[in-house]
């Protein structure tokens, strides 16, 4: 591959050199028992990891596909009882702590990070949002699907951390332990109304970051007050900053008009300003559509830090607003169609969460990758069938 120097890229996975994919992975504690181990921890996450850039979905693909490529990972994994078995790989991902592994890709992070493009028009947009992995589901069982909660930055396109959903519990409680995870100073965190918690804004808040949160009626006091404040603005009685969109296509024409409202110099929000930190406006995105002749008009509340005054208020509340939606056309569709994650079915124990956070690493590699011009469907068939691609996703 042009710009691809396989013999330097080898040699670094040999050597284990600081930031490979073999270093950060050496650091993982193995959860097996010695005397029972015929397969390095290492080798089996190395496959695994190449197996899911390639188009591996499970367990029996990845084995297939260490087997397949064996005369390439002998050169540069020690595999002396050769490539596991698919009930092998299934054993280490149920046992294996999630948390190394998320680890894993939080110390990538630094290194692809570079490859990534800035945001131009302001700060970083981080949205954050949950997805169930519906293949985990055992019916017959009476569990239900594994559902993970991940952060991703719009302008980086990358998968920033994610959480497993305890299953006696909702995303309230993974959302603070996912943003514990992260560096967001600077950036414009955004999350749906089950994140608009005074909890989460302070947490936001206390990491020098502004939020903005979806606000609908699991907040009934402050919902109707946001829409009485929109009131105000719509007859007039009070001023605020609005920008338009609109876009059009299948029969289809959309505006969008976001209004950003400040609420410090009105007496009824003194308390939730004081309840909130970082409180300082009511956003409302205002979706007016038309679809083959009939109209509908839809109206969106959002409590957000960021300021109402100043040149392009409503704009940057708009950008970050649009932002959000990211998350589910760029991180969960494509886990869904170009990684098909919810027709895998493992289930047992940690399985199908390590599983998950490979994908994530994946994907950031593939996204990191900018020399190749093509979709991440068909950069994972390219990495499957030319090694010297794989080895430079692997060693970005």
């Amino acid at each position: 591959m042009r710009g691809v120097d396989f013999t330097r890229t080898e040699a670094a996975l040999i050597n284990q050199e600081p930031g490979t994919i073999l270093d950060q992975l050496n650091a993982i504690k193995d959860p097996r028992i010695n005397r029972r181990k015929r397969h390095s921890l290492t080798s089996i996450l190395v496959v695994s990891l190449c197996a899911v850039l390639a188009g591996a979905e499970d367990c029996v693909g990845i084995a297939d596909y260490g087997r397949a490529k064996f005369s390439m990972f002998a050169q540069w994994l020690d595999l002396p009882n050769g490539i596991p078995s698919h009930d092998t790989f299934n054993r280490v991902l149920a046992r294996l702590d999630p948390k190394q592994l998320g680890d894993v890709l939080q110390a990538l992070l630094e290194l692809v990070k570079a490859n990534c493009p800035k945001p131009t028009a302001g700060p970083e947009i981080v949205a954050i949002d949950g997805k169930t992995l519906r293949g985990s589901v055992e019916i017959a069982a009476g569990k239900s699907g594994i559902h993970m909660v991940s952060a991703w930055a719009n302008a980086a396109q990358l998968v920033l951390g994610q959480v497993k959903v305890d299953d006696r519990s909702n995303e309230i409680t993974a959302i603070p332990a996912l943003l514990k995870l992260l560096d967001l100073s600077g950036c414009v965190v955004t999350i749906d109304a089950i994140g608009c918690q005074r909890e989460i804004a302070s947490q936001i808040a206390a990491a020098s970051a502004d939020y903005v949160l979806a606000l609908k009626a699991n907040q009934p006091w402050l919902f109707d007050a946001a829409k009485l404040l929109y009131q105000h603005v719509e007859t007039g009685d009070l001023e605020a900053q609005t920008f338009e969109t609109s876009n059009k296509g299948h029969a289809r024409f959309e505006t969008r008009r976001y209004t950003i409202m400040d609420v410090s110099g009105h007496f009824a929000w003194r308390d939730e300003m004081a309840a909130w930190p970082g409180l300082r406006s009511v956003g409302v995105v205002r979706s007016t559509r038309t679809l083959n002749g009939k109209m509908s008009v839809h109206d969106r509340y959002y409590l957000t830090s960021l300021p109402a005054t100043g040149r392009g208020a409503a704009r940057r509340l708009g950008r970050a607003i649009r932002g959000h939606w990211a998350i589910e056309n760029n991180l969960h569709w494509t886990l869904d169609v170009s990684f098909r994650e919810d027709q895998c079915r493992l289930r047992k124990d940690n399985s199908a969460e390590n599983l998950a956070i490979l994908r994530h690493i994946g994907l950031n590699l593939i996204k990191a990758d900018k020399v190749t011009k093509m979709g991440v469907k068909n950069r994972r068939l390219k990495a499957g069938w030319d090694d010297s691609y794989l080895l430079h996703l692997i060693t970005i």
